[in-house]
């Protein structure tokens, strides 16, 4: 029992100074999720050690950090997570196996992701309509901007959702899908325009970080420097330094938060013993 509080007290302690350096600076340092590696993985081994029970706690760490290690870069390659959060999504695999079964530690690990997914979700939409508020009277111009640029495709989805809808008179289940396809229409044009109206920021170069994310590709002269999802290396910072003088940049939102949110979730949970309530659904 103590192990596992010690664990708990360790990834909260880490996690706690990621969400704050991810809300004042949108990044999170390596050196904090490689240390809670070691940290967790250090702490496993040496109680091992000196248990008599063998070294069954310390596998279970490798085994969870692999799991998350696989499921990190698919979220981080599938375009999810920036490379920061998808670093202390690894390192809490190393912490999250709080039993020594490894059936005990897959319900805990599918009701983290359950948790996590659910809680990003809602999280974005409330941080999407808080930025849209802040940036209400651009908002509303770029909204109308995008919605005529896509009008053809809008009113497309608009007439199949409503024709799906109707047929909601002979099966229910039509009308929530011809609900959903006219809604997401709508909710396409309010994406794009909080992306390109409250997530993106004209920066002098001499202010870029390694890891910033252009908002559109940079030509200068026969050279052009990517915005990709990796975001800018050192080398493409000394070359806009030197041939620009700002650049339209890309701010995401601090997601850090939803992995404190998560996890003080499923430690309640799991210490209120809510865990065989995954098996009745998976």
């Amino acid at each position: 029992m103590l192990e596992m509080i010690f664990l708990i007290v360790l990834a909260l302690s880490w996690i706690i100074v990621a969400s704050i350096q991810d809300l004042k600076k949108r990044e999170v340092a390596n050196w904090l999720n490689f240390s809670l590696i070691i940290f967790a993985l250090g702490f496993r081994f040496f109680y091992s050690l000196f248990s008599e029970v063998g070294f069954g706690f310390f596998y279970q760490g490798l085994i969870g950090l692999g799991i998350f290690f696989v499921l990190g870069n698919a979220f981080y390659y599938g375009r999810m997570f920036a490379g920061g959060d998808a670093k202390l999504f690894i390192a809490l695999g190393a912490v999250l196996p709080f039993s020594e079964s490894f059936l005990v530690n897959v319900k805990i690990f599918t009701l983290f992701i359950f948790l996590f997914l659910f809680i990003g979700g809602f999280y974005g939409l409330v941080w999407s309509v808080v930025l849209s508020l802040k940036n209400l009277e651009n908002f509303k111009k770029e909204f109308s901007k995008n919605f005529k640029k896509n009008r053809k495709f809008i009113y497309f989805v608009l007439i199949f959702g409503l024709i799906i809808m109707l047929a909601g008179f002979y099966e229910n289940l039509f009308f929530y899908v011809g609900a959903l396809i006219f809604g997401l229409s709508y909710f396409y044009v309010y994406a794009k325009t909080v992306d390109e109206c409250c997530m993106t920021k004209k920066i002098k170069v001499k202010n870029l970080r390694e890891g910033d994310w252009l908002y559109k590709d940079v030509k200068v002269g026969k050279k052009t420097i990517k915005a990709s999802w990796d975001g800018l290396t050192k080398d493409d910072i000394i070359f806009l330094r030197k041939n620009k003088k700002k650049v339209l940049v890309r701010h995401g939102i601090p997601f850090v938060p939803v992995f404190l949110i998560s996890f003080l979730i499923l430690v309640y949970l799991v210490y209120q013993g809510h865990l065989g309530f995954l098996w009745f659904y998976f």
